[in-house]
C-alpha cells in the first residue's frame, strides 16, 4: 500500500495518490492533472478511480479531464447531482483497489454531498480516512457553502450527526487526511498541520469535544468570516463541467505583440500583472492589476477579478504557463494571451508606464502630524484591523475593493497611505485604486509589521469587535 499527499501551498489544498498492487486512485485532484498521470506512470500503476469528497468551492477539480485521460470513473457520494457522467456511490459502498479498499462514508454538513473515504489495509483494518472538508486538523468545514437549500444551522446540525456517527467511532490511530490545511477559507481556523489522527482530533479539535448538538451548531456557525466571492462560481463549475485545460492554455499562451496587446486592452481585456509586488511598483503597464505569483495568487485573483471579462497577462519570462494554470485552477478560462517580452519590451518600446510610490513607516510617522489631508488606508481583514491599527485609519478590506463603489469613501484631496500586513495586499489595492483614477497614494513598505513598531505612530484596538 502506498499513500501520498500532494499538497499545493498557495491554495492550501491536498490531493491524494493511493496505490496497491498496480492500481491507483486519486482523491480531489487539481485541474492540472499531469502530476497524477506522471506519478502513476513512474510507479507503473493504472489509475482506477477518481474520488471526489464534494463539489469544491475554492478550486476547480481535475476530475473531468483526469477521467477522460484515464478512463477511470468519477466517484461522488450520496446526494450528488452533476451534469457529467459519474458513479453515484451508496453510503457504505466499498471499492477494491489492489489489495486494499475504500469505504464510502456519507458525511453531509459542509455540503449535502460531502463524503469521506475510509481506507482499509491489506488485512481489512481501518488505516486512514480522507475527510475532504468534513474534518480538518483543528476544525471542521464551514456549513454556509451548501449545495442544497438548507440553512447554515441545518447543515451544521447534519455535520454534527455525521461526525458523531461516522468519525468519532473510528479508532484513535486512524490517520486523518483532510482536503485543506492552514490558510484555507473552507473552515474558520484550521490548525498548522496537513494531517492528524482521530485520537489527536478528539483531544484537541473543538468540534469533536463532548457537547450537545445545539452547542455544536452555535460554535460552528459563530463568527464565520465572509466566504470568498468566487466560491459559488467554482462550486458551480465543478458541478456542471468545464473546458479542458489544454484548450484554455492554447489561448492563454499566445504571445501578443505590443500592438495586439494594446488592441486587446482597448476591447476591454483586464491587464493582470503577476510579477513580484516589489517589482511591479517600480513600473508597470498603465491600468494593470497587480497580483503577484509569490502570494496566495489564485485566491486573490478569484476574489478580485471578474470571471466574465477576458484578461491578458504580463509576467516574468518563463512564468506564462504557471500563471495560466494557477488562474485556471480557480476557474479563469478567458485568458487571451500574454505580452511578448514582458514589461521590459513595453518599456523599451517607449510606451507609457506607471508606478506606485513606496515609502517606509518612518516617513508615514513624519507626515502624520503635519498633513491634515493624510488618510491611512488599511486593507487588511476586519479581524486583523481589530487587533491593532493606526489611530483613525480607514479599514477597507482588499476583498471589498472588487466593487469600485466601495472606494468612493476616499476623496480627491486626500493623501492616501495604503498598507496591509506585509506589503503584498497593499500593492494589489494600490493598483486597483490607480485604475479608478485615484493617484495620490503611497504604499507603506512592510505594512503593519513595520508600522506597529514605529515610534511616533499612535495605534489602537477595536474593543467592540474583540469583545
Amino acid at each position: 500500500m502506498y499513500v501520498e499527499q500532494l499538497y499545493t501551498n498557495c491554495l492550501s489544498e491536498a490531493a491524494y495518490y493511493i496505490e496497491s498492487n498496480g492500481e491507483a486512485a486519486i482523491i480531489d485532484p487539481l485541474r492540472d492533472i499531469d502530476d497524477y498521470l506522471q506519478k502513476a506512470a513512474e510507479r507503473n500503476a493504472t489509475i482506477k478511480y477518481i474520488f471526489e469528497t464534494h463539489f469544491h468551492a475554492d478550486f476547480v477539480s481535475g476530475h473531468i479531464d483526469l477521467s477522460k485521460a484515464t478512463g477511470a470513473p468519477i466517484i461522488y457520494g450520496p446526494g450528488t447531482n452533476a451534469a457529467f457522467d459519474f458513479h453515484l456511490a451508496k453510503d457504505g459502498e466499498v471499492f477494491k483497489l489492489g489489495n486494499i479498499s475504500l469505504e464510502v462514508l456519507h458525511t453531509p454538513g459542509h455540503t449535502i454531498e460531502s463524503t469521506c473515504y475510509l481506507l482499509k489495509d491489506e488485512q481489512g483494518t481501518d488505516h486512514a480516512i480522507f475527510t475532504g472538508d468534513t474534518l480538518f486538523v483543528g476544525d471542521v468545514g464551514r456549513p454556509d457553502l451548501s449545495s442544497g437549500n438548507k440553512s447554515s444551522e441545518e447543515l451544521a446540525g447534519l455535520l454534527y450527526d455525521s461526525l458523531q456517527s461516522k468519525i468519532v467511532p473510528l479508532a484513535d490511530n486512524v490517520i486523518v487526511y483532510p482536503a485543506h490545511g492552514p490558510g484555507s477559507s473552507c473552515g474558520k481556523n484550521l490548525g498548522p498541520h496537513t494531517q492528524s489522527t482521530i485520537g489527536s482530533e478528539k483531544q484537541t479539535n473543538y468540534a469533536l469535544q463532548p457537547q450537545s448538538k445545539q452547542e455544536f451548531v452555535d460554535a460552528v456557525t459563530k463568527d464565520l468570516p465572509a466566504a470568498p466571492q468566487y466560491f459559488p462560481i467554482n462550486a458551480k463549475i465543478n458541478q456542471q463541467g468545464y473546458t479542458s485545460l489544454d484548450e484554455v492554455l492554447k489561448t492563454a499562451l499566445a504571445p501578443l505583440s505590443i500592438q495586439n496587446f494594446k488592441a486587446e486592452a482597448e476591447k476591454g481585456a483586464v491587464i493582470l500583472d503577476t510579477r513580484n509586488a516589489n517589482t511591479f511598483i517600480q513600473g508597470y503597464v498603465p491600468n494593470s492589476i497587480s497580483i503577484g505569483l509569490e502570494g496566495r495568487f489564485a485566491e486573490w485573483a478569484g476574489s478580485i477579478l471578474s470571471f466574465d471579462e477576458p484578461m491578458i497577462l504580463v509576467t516574468d519570462a518563463g512564468k506564462e504557463k504557471e500563471t495560466a494554470i494557477r488562474l485556471a485552477r480557480v476557474g479563469f478560462d478567458k485568458i487571451n494571451g500574454y505580452l511578448e517580452g514582458g514589461f521590459e519590451a513595453w518599456k523599451n518600446a517607449g510606451e507609457k508606464v506607471d508606478l506606485i510610490i513606496d515609502v517606509e513607516a518612518d516617513e508615514l510617522a513624519m507626515d502624520l502630524p503635519f498633513d491634515e489631508h493624510l488618510v491611512v488606508l488599511d486593507v487588511r481583514r476586519e479581524a486583523e484591523f481589530a487587533v491593532g491599527h493606526v489611530k483613525n485609519a480607514v479599514n477597507l478590506p482588499l476583498s471589498d475593493m472588487k466593487n469600485p463603489a466601495n472606494m468612493s469613501i476616499l476623496e480627491e484631496n486626500q493623501n492616501i497611505y495604503v498598507h496591509c500586513a506585509g506589503g503584498y495586499r497593499s500593492v494589489i489595492a494600490s493598483s486597483l485604486l490607480k485604475r479608478q483614477g485615484i493617484h495620490n497614494i503611497r504604499n507603506v513598505n512592510g505594512g503593519w509589521g513595520k508600522i506597529k513598531d514605529q515610534s511616533g505612530i499612535e495605534t489602537e484596538k477595536d474593543q467592540s469587535v474583540l469583545n
